[in-house]
């Protein structure tokens, strides 16, 4: 496949990709580091994790207008999951964005006696913490998952490869291969994105969905058994009939990363024919629902090698206050 054909659009919208309105810097907090690197991101967020469990955000440095969400939710910092988490969970995968000041999470958290997972991205901007994207995915979610795998294991190693600079791609060819698989995915009939006849895989593209394997699953049928690229080009994702508010805040072009944020609208339709031919249906998909999705895409030699979700259920067409890159 050639990276060339996903590029275009997404190089005119690159300078969108980082979100929500102007500079908000006034607090009483010491502030965080203008040069703030990885090491600096990464600490950051284990401040953010440790007043949350402390159920206190006195001493994080907050913009005095910072903007907090749960689930699409904006509230005021210290409200929500700030009142009920009991404590960390086991795993924590970060990612960071030195240059244009994103740090984000996928994790465990604990509530309610168990655990439950967490995406969470905070940007940064002249030493203050402007916004907090907070997505959780809790017991009796529905959909393929399994929290209690999530919070007993780690990431693979190669999702901490350091790739060389002169080997990098930019971030609008990255931000587009991610983007591809959205389009690819939205109304999927096996034909390629834009009709291309191609998808942006590797061959051994692996795929977890809130702590589930949803890719090259033994001793099952339908489109769980098949890789990537196998579901695409049979074209399984038809039921996903929009996947709106795509936004792509965080680029972590050290290690080939892109972190997504979007809204998929399914429930409308549950039957259809797939490439082969076979008439296909799934159960259950007969009302109109959506689900928040956090997306990690591990890219090399500009394709898709794994992708890391994290996507609860949320009302049919939920819109993120964080704006997106088409504006809906």
């Amino acid at each position: 496949m050639r990276l060339r054909s996903f590029v275009v659009a997404a190089t005119a919208l690159a300078a969108l990709v980082i979100g929500f309105s102007p500079m908000r810097v006034t607090a009483s907090v010491g502030p965080i580091p203008l040069n703030c690197n990885r090491a600096c991101l990464e600490g950051v967020i284990d401040q953010y994790l440790a007043a949350l469990v402390k159920h206190d955000p006195r001493g994080l440095p907050l913009s005095e207008d910072v903007i907090y969400t749960e689930n699409s939710q904006v509230l005021k910092v210290g409200d929500g999951f700030w009142k009920t988490a009991e404590g960390l969970g086991n795993y924590k995968h970060v990612f960071a964005d030195p240059e244009f000041g994103q740090v984000a999470m996928m994790g465990t958290m604990r509530e309610a006696g168990g655990p439950i997972l967490m995406s969470l991205r905070l940007r940064i901007e002249l030493g203050r913490i402007t916004e907090i994207e907070s997505v959780y995915f809790k017991p009796g979610g529905g959909g393929p998952n399994n929290i209690a795998a999530v919070d007993a294991g780690k990431a693979e190693d190669i999702w901490f490869k350091t790739i060389p600079p002169a080997q990098r791609l930019s971030r609008p060819e990255m931000i587009a291969v991610a983007d591809a698989y959205f389009s690819g995915l939205q109304k999927n009939d096996g034909r390629g994105v834009n009709g291309t006849g191609t998808y942006p895989f590797t061959s051994d593209c692996h795929r977890i969905e809130n702590g589930s394997p949803t890719t090259n699953v033994p001793n099952v049928e339908g489109p769980f058994a098949l890789d990537c690229m196998g579901q695409f080009k049979m074209g399984y994702y038809f039921v996903v009939q929009a996947i709106h508010n795509r936004r792509y805040p965080l680029v972590d072009a050290e290690r080939g990363v892109v972190w997504a944020h979007c809204v998929f609208d399914q429930g409308t339709v549950n039957s259809g024919t797939l490439s082969d031919g076979r008439a296909y249906s799934y159960r259950g998909f007969n009302r109109p629902g959506s689900i928040l999705v956090t997306e990690a895409f591990l890219i090399e030699g500009g394709k898709i090698r794994r992708v890391e979700m994290i996507g609860p259920a949320a009302t049919y067409h939920i819109n993120s206050p964080f704006r997106s890159l088409t504006g809906n």
